[in-house]
């Protein structure tokens, strides 16, 4: 995307964060070692931490946690997007750690939603795959990716990776931006 964001910020409120603040992802049999999530903005009306972490299909009322307020340079970067705002999250996979390759098949422009990727905190050790080819996202990057489509992660690093991930509703602002 042609959208780039200063990391320093972004790096600034992950570190504030404490161990505990994350939750262990759910999908336990998509992954090896620790991977895990803090939700900036879930669907609306639920508390448990992994429905906070993860929005059924069909939900269509989303509100922000209170981890957004406290993040200001990470919320900038979700208000820099003029599309509505499903969910957004911060996404920790462990060093050492490994995602499975997996589909996410509610996750494609032509079906309405896109899930964008931002770089947070990498090292040159995380070996992200899409249709088994790899994909370097430099901090700060914006990134559209057809996650429809099998990807997996390995981070062989000695660094935990953090991604923010928001899941947009596509409209013709997002569509101008993954065209250009």
């Amino acid at each position: 995307m042609p959208l780039a964001f200063d990391p320093a910020p972004l790096v600034a409120d992950v570190e504030a964060l404490e161990r505990g603040d994350w939750t262990e992802h759910f999908v336990k049999q998509n992954y090896d070692g620790e991977w895990s999530a803090l939700p900036l903005r879930a669907q609306a009306g639920v508390s448990h931490p992994i429905q906070l972490i993860y929005a059924a299909p069909g939900v269509t009322e989303f509100v922000d946690t209170v981890w957004r307020a406290r993040m200001p340079g990470v919320s900038a970067v979700i208000d820099a997007f003029a599309c509505p705002i499903r969910s957004a999250r911060l996404m920790r996979l462990a060093a050492g750690s490994v995602i499975k390759e997996h589909e996410d098949l509610d996750l494609d422009v032509a079906d309405g939603f896109a899930r964008i990727h931002v770089p947070i905190v990498t090292n040159a050790d995380v070996d992200f795959r899409l249709n088994g080819e790899r994909v370097a996202m430099a901090p700060g990057e914006a990134w559209y990716l057809r996650l429809a489509d099998p990807h997996s992660v390995t981070n062989a690093g000695d660094t935990a990776r953090v991604h923010l991930v928001i899941d947009l509703v596509v409209n013709a602002w997002l569509l101008r931006q993954l065209a250009g």
